[in-house]
């Protein structure tokens, strides 16, 4: 069975994140979305609800377990028999900093290869970031978000401000 890992902060997870993943099951047999337990970031939500989250968001996808790591994604993947690492890639700032992860890993671990996914152009701008800055401001993110994590959302920092729809 060829296991691919897509490991991230998915604080929270957004419908470029789900392309993304889409695109992973159609190339591999499973994929493990695996959210990062890091002490040293202050996520917005804690790791429970965005594994939630994303659980809630991803319903309609087969052949997807949502889980969490801490430490090495290349030993975490080791550990579930991954053969690969999926990482989204949006734009040519992406690239670098993504392209030096993937030969740390490839260093670290030859037998799992790091490929590397577009989503859609309509999601190419779409960050987590962006997300919880428009959340923060009370501006509608329906647009980029599923609807349960946009009730997240909304509970965190409050409806949507009259004509930020």
């Amino acid at each position: 069975m060829r296991i691919a890992v897509y490991p991230g902060s998915f604080d929270p997870i957004t419908y470029g994140h789900i392309d993304v993943l889409e695109r992973a099951i159609d190339i591999f047999d499973s994929v493990i979305v695996t959210v990062a337990r890091n002490s040293s970031k202050q996520p917005l939500f804690d790791t429970e609800t965005r594994v939630e989250l994303i659980r809630g968001a991803i319903s309609h996808l087969s052949n997807i377990e949502v889980d969490t790591f801490e430490g090495l994604i290349v030993d975490y993947a080791d550990r579930r028999n991954a053969i690969a690492l999926v990482r989204g890639l949006r734009a040519v700032s992406d690239f670098e900093y993504e392209f030096q992860m993937a030969l740390m890993n490839r260093k670290l671990a030859q037998n799992i290869a790091t490929v590397f996914l577009m989503p859609h152009e309509r999601f190419t701008y779409l960050n987590s970031s962006i997300v919880r800055e428009l959340a923060r401001h009370r501006t509608d993110v329906s647009d980029f978000v599923p609807e349960n994590v946009r009730e997240a959302l909304v509970r965190h920092f409050g409806e949507t401000k009259p004509g930020h729809a």
